[in-house]
């Protein structure tokens, strides 16, 4: 795929599969022992939820859910919906959400207030980048790969409008 001139690498592959491994070894210290639900927010988070379930050694169950908060924008509209819900109990379960980006955190504690209420023994989160610059909410994730102070970023999943998922890196799409 095409670079475009306005886009710049920000973190390598390896910069981000090195963060994915750290990150891997951090959760499988911390639940030790434990079955983990991991619960990945499409569609973003897909290509950092399948190289992280790879890094951890622990029994894992893996579910998705689908919000959209963006549409074709580069900035989120504030509205949370819900267009896919999980498919397994949260009752007693030790549960992970996988976001690829934490941004204004409105979509993350939307969700997050809702898997609440089915009751999990434990919920925590888990985001490949923390952009805490536009924060609204006060919500901190549990563990963090990279943080970013702002810019619209693209690549390893995160899109523009569905597109530049597939880059391999993760590019900052300056002027947006």
């Amino acid at each position: 795929m095409t670079i475009l001139p306005e886009m710049k690498r920000l973190y390598s592959r390896d910069e981000i599969a090195d963060q994915v491994a750290r990150l891997g070894k951090e959760i499988s210290r911390d639940y030790e022992g434990k079955e983990l639900l991991m619960v990945g927010v499409l569609k973003g988070s897909f290509l950092f939820i399948a190289d992280l379930v790879r890094q951890l050694d622990l029994q894992v169950t893996v579910d998705f859910v689908r919000l959209a908060s963006y549409g074709s924008e580069t900035r989120s509209s504030g509205i949370v919906e819900f267009r896919k819900d999980l498919e397994i109990s949260l009752k007693d379960r030790h549960v992970l959400i996988i976001e690829d980006i934490v941004d204004s955190g409105q979509t993350l504690e939307t969700l997050y207030h809702r898997l609440m209420q089915r009751q999990p023994a434990s919920l925590k989160v888990c985001t490949l980048i923390d952009k805490r610059s536009r924060r609204e909410v006060e919500i901190d994730p549990d563990y963090t790969g990279l943080t970013l102070d702002d810019g619209f970023i693209v690549g390893y999943g995160l899109d523009h409008d569905e597109k530049y998922r597939n880059l391999p890196d993760i590019y900052l799409v300056e002027g947006a």
